[in-house]
């Protein structure tokens, strides 16, 4: 964790969302911070939203009311489905797709 702020950065601490499994992984590790997520962070299956690790992620995060910020430069990369579920959550209060690191840190300093 960043001493200075209250989140965790994924990649920091070894966290990642190629399964179901990691998703409850990457909450218990964020409760009372939040985090942020970069693509590289996220595998294959999170942007295919037929899997449901996207919805789960989401879904999670939004039950324990912490703030994930997941940044992806372009989401419409990733198909038109997964390009909607980033916009409908530009601006979500506890879920946020951004398109910078920097958007999400100043994001989770808010």
């Amino acid at each position: 964790m960043n001493s200075a702020h209250k989140f965790v950065i994924a990649s920091e601490h070894g966290i990642s969302i190629r399964s179901r499994d990691d998703v409850a992984d990457a909450v218990g590790a964020s409760l009372g911070r939040g985090l942020i997520l970069s693509e590289s962070d996220l595998g294959a299956e999170f942007f295919d939203l037929r899997t449901g690790l996207a919805g789960e992620l989401i879904q999670k995060f939004v039950n324990y009311r912490t703030r994930v910020a997941i940044v992806v430069a372009t989401p419409e990369g990733h198909g038109e489905r997964f390009s909607e579920l980033a916009y409908e959550h530009a601006t979500h209060p506890s879920v946020r797709f951004v398109r910078t690191v920097d958007d999400a840190l100043r994001w989770m300093q808010t």
